[in-house]
């Protein structure tokens, strides 16, 4: 068993994987032809018959990018219908979204690894899972790079998820019993988060507050989560232990205690009671104390191992740009509070 704090780089992993013949496709041109078995058929499944190694999806992504013809001319549509002798053409290439189960050779910085888990120290600035925008150079893409064996499991083993511009610790399984063990600890509440916090606004006494809020897509912006009546909007319970560290006038220092674990739970509770995180422009932070994204830093995690049931616990010291907001202020932060 390995507990490690380092910067490790690795060299790209080879793998077999269901979307190897996507990922590792460079361009191939093929010319098909409709049959009558497809006549009245979407051109979407109708090309899933005749490519069959290729799934919907991604032969519905090179339509989006203008890879598939029909009768010569660009097809504009997956769900346009085919009719029986038409002749199509196919550029076989990689999307961004073929290539997001790649594994890279970019750094990770692991606090503890043993053969059965690992906890990873992410900063600001790096995406869990790959999305629209964001198809590599992502955690995933990482851990993939890191160990072949993460392709066998779902998400590359990652049971939690940090924002983008969060930084801090997350738990990472290697083995599919384990990944299954973590998520259940999860639900259980029996994995412990916490995180520190930089908020507008004085806190008007150093107690604790829980605020205990459903959380739900915002009705007046899908985009963004807020808090909900479930009465009449749909949402999940959400509570949230804050206790402030240190105040001043611009601002506090807050130790966040995530008791369920939805979605930018933090950033909405401390917003809907006037303490928007400095930098969270989504939910009503402003630029201040030098930051440049939002004020949040996952910086212990506590949990049973799945396997050996030993007691781990791991904090991770706050980044440069958080600890120079802090001194901006005039606030101090004592890591034996965690």
């Amino acid at each position: 068993m390995k507990n490690t704090h380092q910067i490790i780089s690795t060299d790209l992993a080879t793998h077999d994987s269901e979307v190897a013949p996507e990922t590792e496709l460079e361009s191939e041109m093929r010319a098909l032809s409709f049959s009558a078995a497809h006549h009245g058929m979407r051109l979407d499944l109708a090309l899933t018959e005749l490519v069959p190694e290729f799934s919907r999806s991604y032969l519905q992504q090179l339509i989006d990018l203008g890879g598939v013809t029909v009768n010569g001319k660009l097809a504009k549509k997956a769900s346009a219908k085919v009719k029986a002798g038409d002749a199509s053409a196919i550029e076989l290439r990689p999307t961004p979204q073929s290539q997001a189960f790649k594994a890279e050779n970019l750094p990770l910085d692991i606090v503890f690894e043993d053969e059965f888990l690992l906890v990873i120290n992410k900063p600001a600035g790096m995406v869990v899972h790959p999305a629209p925008g964001n198809w590599s150079g992502t955690l995933m893409n990482r851990l993939l790079g890191y160990d072949a064996q993460a392709f066998n499991l779902p998400r590359a083993g990652i049971v939690h998820r940090l924002d983008k511009d969060t930084s801090g610790l997350l738990v990472v399984a290697r083995t599919r019993a384990v990944m299954d063990a973590l998520v259940q600890a999860i639900a259980a509440r029996t994995v412990k988060r916490q995180y520190l916090a930089l908020a507008h606004g004085a806190w008007p006494s150093k107690g604790m507050r829980q605020v205990d809020a459903p959380i739900g897509r915002d009705p007046g912006n899908r985009l963004r989560m807020a808090v909900v009546d479930l009465a009449i909007h749909g949402g999940k319970t959400a509570q949230t232990d804050f206790e402030c560290l240190a105040s001043v006038n611009n601002g506090c220092l807050l130790k966040c205690t995530l008791q369920t674990g939805r979605t930018h739970q933090i950033r909405v509770h401390l917003a809907s009671i006037g303490h928007a995180l400095v930098a969270d422009q989504v939910y009503g932070g402003a630029m201040a104390a030098g930051m440049q994204r939002q004020a949040l830093h996952a910086a212990r995690l506590a949990f049973s191992h799945p396997v050996t049931s030993r007691s781990l616990v791991f904090t991770a010291a706050l980044p440069v740009d958080f600890s120079a907001a802090l001194t901006d202020w005039g606030l101090t932060y004592n890591s034996c509070s965690f």
